[in-house]
């Protein structure tokens, strides 16, 4: 679609005025009932020869964020939970992360054996306090599922 030379000229003036090219798209068509892409208002610009130069967004002022304490991420004291599929040859089976962080599997045999599956670290033992810890917490949860 084209424009007249007086609708050209109003758009170069809104341009100088610092409309932004919405802005012309949206006038283009309150005043002059012209309906234009804006890719169109863009290129109606650049054959117009007028230099347009999209407003520089306002910069924020720097603020100094200050870097938070570093907290000991560790999980406080032992959780366990059971997982809803049991793994082959095990009554029940789940997770359990112990006080120093450190996640583990277990499962519960048809034979009423509790054991621990190595993690990353064969070798790791927990704490004889988180084991009791697990325990009571494993018996309590089971109880409730109905084990």
């Amino acid at each position: 679609m084209s424009l007249s030379d007086t609708q050209k000229t109003t758009v170069s003036t809104w341009i100088a005025e610092g409309k932004s090219l919405a802005d012309v798209q949206r006038m283009l068509l309150e005043e002059f009932s012209v309906s234009m892409t804006y890719m169109d208002v863009r290129f109606l610009v650049d054959d117009l020869d007028i230099v347009f130069e999209e407003p520089e967004p306002e910069i924020e002022p720097e603020v100094s964020i200050e870097e938070p304490e570093v907290v000991d991420t560790k999980p406080a004291g032992v959780t366990v939970d059971v997982d809803a599929i049991p793994r082959p040859g095990a009554l029940v089976n789940g997770s359990v992360i112990f006080s120093d962080g450190v996640s583990l599997g277990w499962q519960l045999s048809a034979e009423g054996q509790l054991g621990l599956i190595p993690g990353d670290d064969p070798d790791y033992r927990p704490d004889p306090s988180d084991v009791q810890e697990f325990q009571a917490q494993l018996q309590e949860l089971l109880r409730q599922k109905g084990y």
